[in-house]
């Protein structure tokens, strides 16, 4: 874990591409210190986990999740005749949770030192509370990976690729739009196609393309995406607060969600910044 230095700072951006995201204004924060992992939880992490405590997720329970149809056997995909409407690329797999990522026979032996995926806010929040952690507020977590910045795009600066450098997971290619699905004919799988020329195609490991910011963390943008503890909401307190925490509820239960993932580019999902964000 890292040790974050108490102090102030300003939190979202003076303006944004997703306005539905708010992200902005621009507000100055304040934080006490606080200890952070320095990288994401890895699926060795959550395994233990779950052979101490016989932990069951919530996709477990639901018993499906939702998978990006290139990771899905093909033996599966032809059986599936659903998936999200704005979105068809998502495939709702039965069986799929963080054990099976990508449902049937999937595992993931291969990639233990790869970020957990498939797992809800409450799977993160009892992981933590199995720690004695907990998770962060949203302000602790952008604080954090500003890395003592002030009103930079990256944990590093401003630049996405300094001296053309990769120092983030995030996709090459072409993503899918409109309503292809990546393995129909005549465009589908184009749109699907990530070149990996920053050495990964899906996930990294948690504690691969070095750190990315003073205070020595990985991943805090791209490659997969990360909970914090705060509610969902659009509006906020511009006035200075010290250890802001949030709304008090939402209405629909959404939290927050921070830094992108592998599945992200400029041109579909331009939210692997520190002050981009997102809800489920």
């Amino acid at each position: 874990m890292a040790l974050i230095p108490k102090g102030s700072f300003w939190m979202g951006s003076s303006s944004s591409k997703y306005p539905a995201d708010g992200e902005s204004p621009l507000r100055r924060k304040s934080v006490s210190s606080f200890y952070i992992d320095t990288t994401e939880v890895s699926n060795a992490q959550f395994q233990e986990f779950v052979q101490a405590t016989g932990y069951q997720t919530d996709s477990e329970k639901f018993g499906w999740s939702f998978v990006f149809e290139p990771l899905v056997p093909p033996e599966i995909n032809q059986k599936i005749e659903k998936s999200v409407a704005s979105a068809p690329w998502w495939l709702p797999v039965p069986g799929s949770s963080w054990k099976r990522p990508y449902g049937g026979s999937s595992g993931i032996d291969d990639v233990l030192d790869h970020p957990v995926v498939h797992v809800s806010w409450n799977d993160a929040s009892a992981y933590c509370g199995w720690k004695g952690l907990r998770l962060p507020t949203e302000a602790e977590w952008e604080y954090a990976a500003r890395g003592g910045k002030e009103k930079r795009t990256f944990p590093w600066g401003n630049k996405m690729m300094p001296r053309g450098e990769y120092r983030m997971n995030t996709w090459q290619g072409s993503l899918p739009n409109g309503n292809y699905y990546c393995n129909l004919p005549n465009g589908g799988l184009t749109f699907c196609k990530n070149l990996g020329s920053d050495g990964y195609n899906y996930t990294a490991p948690v504690d691969s393309m070095g750190v990315q910011n003073p205070f020595g963390l990985y991943h805090m943008v791209g490659n997969v995406w990360e909970w914090v503890s705060d509610y969902w909401d659009t509006k906020h307190n511009t006035r200075p607060e010290v250890d802001p925490k949030g709304p008090a509820f939402n209405k629909d239960g959404n939290r927050v969600k921070k830094g992108g993932s592998f599945l992200c580019n400029e041109a579909f999902c331009d939210r692997y910044r520190v002050s981009a964000r997102s809800q489920f």
